[in-house]
């Protein structure tokens, strides 16, 4: 696409032209500094930056396309909305923009001041019109994974067409049926937006598309295990967001050549970084696009990201749904004992989580475990104080990072993670 067709889509989004062109300039410079400045890129790195260069181009416009040959769009902000059901439905899913300070002045108008920055960021994008993919939007699919979450969705219901997933904060029996039964409402309303009906055969077709994204992004998480790593945490947690916004099939397809070319880099004894560089498991909260400011201070500091324990990474992927059943209500089983395998930190207990990132730092052959929270953020910021009584019980070095989507505590936080490298040397 022309830069005036680009313009044109927008426009016809009903996008703040000027506002947009300064965000993409932004965005660009930023992604010229943390991640074309990289050495020793693997080829199939130029996937996700053509993706990231085109993802409010040309993605945008086969969504559009999409849309005028009669297909429905749902947008989602969290794991827990199944993307099996809204693809038997006939539907796209995606992600929509939640990672940087957008609008922050207008959605402080909808949520309190003192809300995360994830939060602020996806009321900002839509009240500042910046982001062309709520704009394509036919529904929003929100989640009570938090209570800042729950209560915004009331105020955004305003401006967007929504619907609310209760997500139970146990996992007992009887929250598994709870949960099953949203799938069933779940369901409902996707037949009723896309006039489709969701079938065995269907859901059975979505379920293998969607496992088999994952399966590419399994085994991509398992070569991080070599060492020298073979792909930097930054260029990984790329592959994890873009899995949001990218169609399914193709994703899954150019992940599985990226990995291909990582096996053929570890065959050689090849990687970003030097064996025996300090190797680390990034754990915590998401970080969506453009939410890169702590993985590059990490690895500018002298160390690599082996892993990444959250939504975007380990959380989203460890599982497979079941694709033996046959009809369409053990499906629906399924799907309910899959979702609620997810370790978020909105459950209670939620010790199982802990059991994972020991695990995953051992499997990763990690030297030590960064934690992730997002300023405000209640549920990741407890766990945070459990993760490290954890950690140290597993004799793994640990530093707990508090933050949000601005730059200006770069460097205080820099020296933080140059100090914690230093005692992994």
């Amino acid at each position: 696409m022309t830069d005036a067709a680009h313009a044109a889509m927008w426009e016809r989004l009903d996008l703040d032209i000027e506002a947009h062109d300064a965000l993409l300039a932004v965005l660009g410079k930023f992604y010229g500094d943390i991640y074309l400045s990289q050495q020793g890129r693997l080829k199939g790195a130029e996937y996700l930056d053509f993706v990231l260069s085109e993802v409010h181009g040309l993605r945008i416009k086969e969504i559009q396309d999409a849309k005028a040959a009669g297909k429905k769009v749902v947008g989602t902000f969290c794991v827990f909305v199944p993307e099996e059901l809204t693809l038997a439905a006939g539907a796209l899913q995606v992600g929509l923009c939640a990672g940087a300070k957008a609008g922050t002045e207008k959605a402080e108008t909808l949520v309190p001041r003192g809300t995360c920055d994830l939060i602020k960021s996806f009321v900002g994008f839509k009240l500042a019109r910046l982001c062309p993919y709520t704009e394509s939007c036919d529904l929003v699919v929100g989640e009570t994974t938090c209570d800042g979450k729950k209560k915004a969705y009331e105020a955004f219901g305003a401006h967007v067409n929504m619907h609310v997933m209760e997500v139970p904060q146990c996992k007992g029996p009887c929250d598994v049926d709870l949960f099953r039964a949203e799938l069933a409402r779940y369901k409902d309303a996707l037949e009723a937006l896309t006039g489709n009906a969701v079938t065995a055969a269907s859901l059975a077709e979505a379920t293998r598309r969607v496992n088999a994204k994952r399966r590419a992004l399994q085994r991509l998480a398992k070569l991080r295990a070599a060492d020298p790593a073979p792909i930097s945490g930054r260029d990984a947690l790329l592959v994890n967001q873009i899995s949001f916004y990218d169609d399914p099939d193709r994703f899954t397809a150019k992940v599985n050549e990226l990995c291909d070319e990582m096996e053929a880099r570890i065959a050689r004894g090849e990687g970003v970084a030097s064996k025996g560089t300090p190797r680390l498991l990034l754990a915590g909260c998401p970080m969506a696009v453009p939410n890169w400011k702590l993985p590059y201070l990490i690895e500018s500091s002298g160390a690599v990201i082996v892993g990444e324990e959250s939504c975007i990474g380990e959380r989203n992927t460890r599982d497979l749904t079941d694709e033996t059943p046959a009809d369409l209500e053990a499906m629906l089983d399924a799907l309910a004992a899959r979702y609620m395998k997810i370790d978020c930190a909105c459950f209670t207990p939620n010790d199982e989580r802990l059991t994972h990132i020991a695990a995953m730092a051992r499997e990763l052959k990690a030297d030590g475990v960064v934690h992730y929270g997002l300023l405000f953020c209640q549920p990741y910021a407890h766990e945070a104080m459990k993760v490290g009584k954890a950690m140290e019980a597993a004799g793994l070095p640990y530093l707990a990072i508090e933050t949000d989507y601005g730059m200006e505590d770069a460097g205080q936080l820099k020296t933080r993670v140059e100090a914690f490298v230093e005692t992994l040397s």
